[in-house]
């Protein structure tokens, strides 16, 4: 197997490898292979610029693959409020760990709107000075107060449209086949198998 068969998914989040696996798995035998490619991962501190979803995603992903020395998958992770333009966007893990999920309730506190985007963003870099290729995915629904298990981002505070559960409330085998990490992954995943 050549170091190009082997994609090294850059995370130390042991909850969003499992989700990652789960979603791209094509073989039930050997969990970890999409087609003819074998996901690995690594957890590496990355700078973070500032910018849109797609910059964020690029640089991470231009970074990683510098640092690994072959094909690299990053994921930028974004939950955006209708009501504020899409913010927090990008910055939503440093909200998190900033005011908490009562905290980004109650910015919505004063807004009738409580709907919001969670966006997954992946970026695919083959290698060192390559081009990096995006897939994304978007997933509809509100804002609410935490239901269930907050031991996972915001997933208890996200309620897709059309469910009367939160992400956090899911069994992760429903999660996985409508959220937004899925629909993006859905790309990814097509994309490795037409290599």
């Amino acid at each position: 197997m050549s170091s190009l068969d082997t994609i090294t998914f850059v995370t130390g989040n042991a909850n969003k490898l499992k989700e990652v696996i789960a979603i791209l798995s094509t073989s039930p035998s050997n969990e970890n292979k999409v087609g003819k490619f074998t996901i690995t991962n690594k957890s590496i501190d990355l700078d973070e610029i500032q910018g849109t979803i797609e910059e964020v995603t690029k640089h991470k992903a231009e970074s990683a693959a510098k640092v690994i020395g072959g094909p690299v998958l990053v994921e930028d992770t974004c939950l955006g409020f209708n009501a504020y333009n899409d913010l927090p966007g990008p910055y939503i893990k440093w909200f998190v760990r900033s005011i908490g999920l009562t905290g980004l309730v109650k910015m919505l506190q004063g807004f009738e709107d409580k709907s919001a985007n969670a966006i997954c963003t992946f970026g695919y870099c083959e290698g060192p000075g390559k081009e990096v290729l995006v897939f994304q995915g978007r997933t509809e629904g509100d804002i609410v107060d935490s239901r269930g298990p907050t031991n996972f981002g915001w997933d208890s505070i996200f309620q897709p449209k059309g469910f009367k559960e939160t992400y956090a409330e899911m069994d992760k085998s429903v999660k996985n086949t409508i959220s937004h990490r899925f629909r993006a992954l859905d790309k990814v995943r097509d994309f490795l198998l037409s290599k």
